[in-house]
């Protein structure tokens, strides 16, 4: 085992290019999935200000809000945003395979975080990741490694194809029950009681402990992420000195901003007093939508669309919540909602089962890299 520095296996690829973008795939930070090293989306969309580059093979590091865990490796050559650091191996100093289990680690995750500057949009640079130092394996060891590493990530999307497959059958039994002349489509702000955005909090506004802040980064598509570990919160002091508004379980909240645009989730119980942030909005229901049904409709084709015509932006793409209250959703009755719902309960424990393997298979992985790539001073 030697003492390296990233910075002494890796480098910063800095090329760009300023001129037709025309066929060339794009990469953005919405298209990196959180704690997955394989690429699973893109665009080739020329309407953008993207310029960096990148090649087959090298690591996209999401270097903005590094705590939302986004690195994966370039399946071909294309440009990305700058808000992603491109990191190619040094092939005589690190096995390129195995780069990017690297990197896609927490203890890098955990000190990127903690060289993160930034209030509402924290970034690290690639000066303060280089010198993240490891103990790495000889090279023979670092292939078999490797190996093992990228044998246990695809059958983790296998399962995670499933998972998607299960997904596209709600979405299509959706529009087949409910894309009918016969259902009104009433707009989102029609539908609730309270329709409004989340609060405006500083980071100096932020602690350690208090009410909780629920930001766009809890908010999964279709679920609620409980990230405990990178909670933040706000005194009862502050809450009353800014009139923030409680959210309440059961609430739904739909994110503003990318990763995509206009995911939503149900507040679940048991998070205690809450606010939220303001690049999320706060959906609370009449009794004439039920919340599963409503997060069944974000799922499909019908509200993505939409939103899509809705964003706008250049580089950070959003919706307002002028916008979003516009959305118009099919309400048939409660009793055909709750068919629906029922259907979703179902498709739900297929998915479990099959998110639990994943876990499994990340808790293996997690292990495999803990005990042969070991941070220094994390013996």
């Amino acid at each position: 085992m030697a003492i390296v520095k990233l910075g002494d296996i890796a480098i910063e690829a800095k090329s760009s290019n300023k001129g037709d973008k025309t066929g060339i795939r794009i990469v953005g930070l919405e298209h990196l999935t959180p704690l997955n090293v394989t690429l699973l989306s893109w665009s080739e969309d020329t309407e953008n200000t993207f310029t960096k580059e990148f090649s087959k093979g090298d690591v996209l590091f999401g270097r903005r809000r590094a705590y939302l865990k986004k690195a994966a490796v370039a399946p071909f050559d294309g440009i990305c945003s700058g808000d992603i650091t491109v990191i190619r191996a040094i092939e005589d100093k690190v096995d390129p395979d195995l780069l990017p289990f690297i990197i896609q680690n927490d203890f890098l995750f955990d000190f990127a975080v903690g060289k993160s500057a930034g209030s509402l949009s924290p970034r690290v640079k690639w000066t303060h990741l280089k010198e993240f130092a490891i103990e790495l394996p000889s090279m023979p060891e670092q292939s078999k490694l490797a190996e093992t590493l990228w044998s246990i990530n695809e059958t983790k999307n296998v399962y995670e194809e499933l998972i998607n497959k299960t997904d596209e059958l709600v979405k299509s039994q959706f529009i087949e029950m409910f894309d009918r002349p016969e259902y009104e489509r009433v707009k989102f702000k029609k539908i609730s009681t309270l329709f409004a955005d989340g609060d405006w909090i500083e980071i100096k506004d932020q602690s350690n402990d208090g009410i909780r802040l629920v930001q766009t980064g809890n908010i999964g598509n279709g679920y609620y992420i409980d990230k405990e570990a990178h909670s933040r919160y706000v005194s009862e002091e502050t809450f009353l000195r800014l009139n923030c508004t409680e959210i309440l379980p059961g609430d739904i909240l739909i994110s503003r901003l990318p990763d995509p645009v206009g995911r939503g989730c149900i507040l679940p119980d048991g998070i205690g007093k809450a606010i939220t942030a303001v690049d999320c909005t706060i959906v609370r229901l009449m009794d004439m939508v039920e919340p599963e049904y409503l997060i069944g409709f974000t799922q499909t084709d019908l509200y993505r669309s939409q939103i899509e015509s809705a964003k706008t932006g250049t580089t950070r793409k959003r919706i307002s919540r002028k916008n979003l209250e516009k959305v118009l959703i099919p309400v048939p009755p409660i009793e055909k909602q709750m068919v629906f719902v029922e259907l979703i309960k179902e498709s739900d424990k297929s998915k479990f089962a099959l998110q639990e393997a994943i876990k499994d298979l990340d808790t293996l992985s997690k292990k495999i890299i803990a005990e042969n790539l070991i941070p220094v001073g994390k013996e």
